[in-house]
């Protein structure tokens, strides 16, 4: 089997060397980056299956490396982070990071979380029966490739948004709270603001509406949440 490869993003020596110390004794191989613009260089050259990334870090905060990443890669990001402050989350996750531990943390924190955003990135749409393409008009999602495509063309989304587009899709006839999607999408240990969801929805949207697609299929029901309606779709 494979080891997991690791991209560590810290500018303290000390830190990245916990890091790989905790990972190493799971078994897993590690790259480490000092600064925002030498992470982007390695994710060039090597393929990882999950980013650590501290957001504090003196030439390009994580937060700036996290919305580059985004621009071009649906890799799993793990931020690490000092700050407590709920708005600080709300924004990395906004930008695209799928997960957040605050510092200090204890190892087993760290593992449970990485192999959690691994399972979920994998393995979301496993445990229940699902057809092998959506099929709206001009919209196609595939769960099991997660990719989605408006037309002929492929469309880049984070885990997160992809999960929160896939979820809505599968259910049409149900009207999500943020609360439910929050669970779906985090589990029940998350701390933030349910209304982080309500950035992923504008992404969605935003995406959507640039590669074409001629309508809005995430429809906002007032005082609930949210469904999925495509043109066809009367319920």
């Amino acid at each position: 089997m494979n080891k997991l490869q690791i991209l560590i993003v810290d500018d303290e020596w000390n830190m990245r060397n916990l890091l790989r110390i905790y990972l190493s004794k799971e078994g897993m191989s590690t790259k480490e980056a000092s600064t925002g613009h030498e992470a982007l260089q390695l994710l060039k050259q090597h393929s990882f299956d999950l980013i650590l990334l501290d957001v504090m870090m003196p030439d390009m905060d994580g937060w700036q490396v996290c919305k580059l990443v985004r621009e071009s890669s649906s890799i799993p990001i793990l931020m690490l982070t000092a700050r407590s402050e709920t708005k600080d989350k709300v924004r990395g996750l906004g930008i695209g990071a799928d997960d957040y531990l605050t510092k200090p943390f204890e190892p087993e924190e760290l593992v449970a979380r990485i192999y959690s955003l691994l399972r979920r990135s994998t393995l979301t749409f496993v445990q229940q029966p699902q057809e092998k393409v959506l099929t709206y008009p001009n919209f196609k999602i595939y769960p099991e490739a997660r990719e989605v495509h408006i037309q002929d063309t492929s469309i880049e989304f984070t885990l997160k948004e992809f999960d929160l587009l896939a979820t809505l899709a599968q259910n049409t006839t149900r009207v999500f709270t943020r609360e439910e999607l929050v669970e779906r999408l985090w589990g029940n240990n998350y701390e933030g603001e349910n209304r982080v969801i309500d950035t992923h929805i504008k992404n969605i949207r935003e995406k959507l509406h640039k590669a074409g697609l001629a309508y809005n299929p995430v429809q906002t029901v007032w005082g609930l949440g949210y469904k999925f309606r495509a043109p066809g779709n009367q319920v």
